[in-house]
């Protein structure tokens, strides 16, 4: 029978971040501390319960059936804490972030609820741009924290991952013999834009823009339409869309690195960004 002491809530926020990150590792970079400090949390919550709450191999981590069932009642829990603090502290605290749409991609959304559910008091006010224009916005201090693709002279941000690029087209595009190729690109602020004109250039390929586009999804809407090849990163394309860059002996292209960018102080707003961090890394490693 499970005593009335009260639950330890970091041991609580270490379970749900194991349970929502699917490691130990990953949930102690999201809580900034150690994977042996997160394990210890674990086993004292699990012997303060007197269950299981994940079943782990050197493979994987899941939850068990009472994990299961507990989750729920966890996320409830430190949501009603949060709320308790917040009730306090007066005007709610904001965090304004850029994101690059590079790196934004179809993955933003479970993003965003990843730093909500973690601070739902937090108020995220998020901006989609270009690196190159977000990186200007926040060097005038418009904003908190962008997350971009390297930029040209520009290494002050945290390495988050690496992400490799493709030349994709549609399935059923045919590159038209002695026609300079035909490339649906962004505007000309785009880092991936410029790289791509530059290897191009340097291949000694004849190449001319067949769509301008103010956003990813403009541009994979253009290569699916069967308009031309875009530099993109797979996971930005649906199923179908190939990499044709080996059978039309265009250059190679390199791993993009990504950087989080930030000045945040507070600690509920760091907070929020490592969670960002330790959500990105486990989406881009699979």
């Amino acid at each position: 029978m499970i005593a009335d002491r009260p639950l330890d809530l970091d041991a609580v926020q270490a379970f749900v971040r194991i349970a929502e990150l699917g490691s130990f590792t990953r949930a102690a970079e999201a809580m900034q501390t150690t994977q042996a400090a997160v394990s210890l949390k674990l086993k004292r919550l699990e012997e303060r319960l007197g269950m299981r709450l994940l079943e782990r191999s050197p493979r994987y981590v899941q939850l068990s059936a009472h994990g299961t069932t507990f989750l729920d009642h966890a996320r409830d829990l430190l949501a009603a804490h949060d709320r308790a603090l917040a009730a306090f502290a007066g005007q709610r605290q904001r965090l304004t972030l850029g994101i690059s749409d590079h790196v934004a991609g179809p993955e933003l959304p479970a993003l965003i609820a990843r730093m909500n559910a973690q601070d739902p008091q937090l108020l995220i006010e998020i901006r989609i741009g270009s690196s190159g224009d977000l990186l200007q916005a926040y060097d005038r201090r418009e904003l908190d924290a962008v997350l971009a693709r390297l930029h040209t002279d520009r290494r002050d941000g945290q390495l988050l991952a690496e992400e490799l690029f493709g030349w994709f087209a549609s399935p059923h595009w045919q590159h038209r013999a002695g026609e300079p190729l035909p490339v649906a690109t962004m505007t000309e602020s785009c880092g991936v834009r410029a790289l791509a004109s530059q290897l191009l250039d340097a291949a000694g390929i004849p190449w001319t823009e067949a769509f301008v586009g103010g956003g990813v999804s403009a541009v994979v809407a253009a290569v699916m339409a069967g308009l031309g090849v875009a530099a993109l990163a797979p996971r930005m394309l649906p199923l179908g869309a190939m990499d044709v860059g080996a059978k039309l002996g265009l250059p190679e292209l390199p791993r993009l690195p990504i950087l989080l960018h930030s000045r945040v102080k507070s600690e509920r707003g760091r907070d929020a960004l490592m969670g960002l961090s330790a959500a990105f890394r486990s989406l881009m490693r699979g």
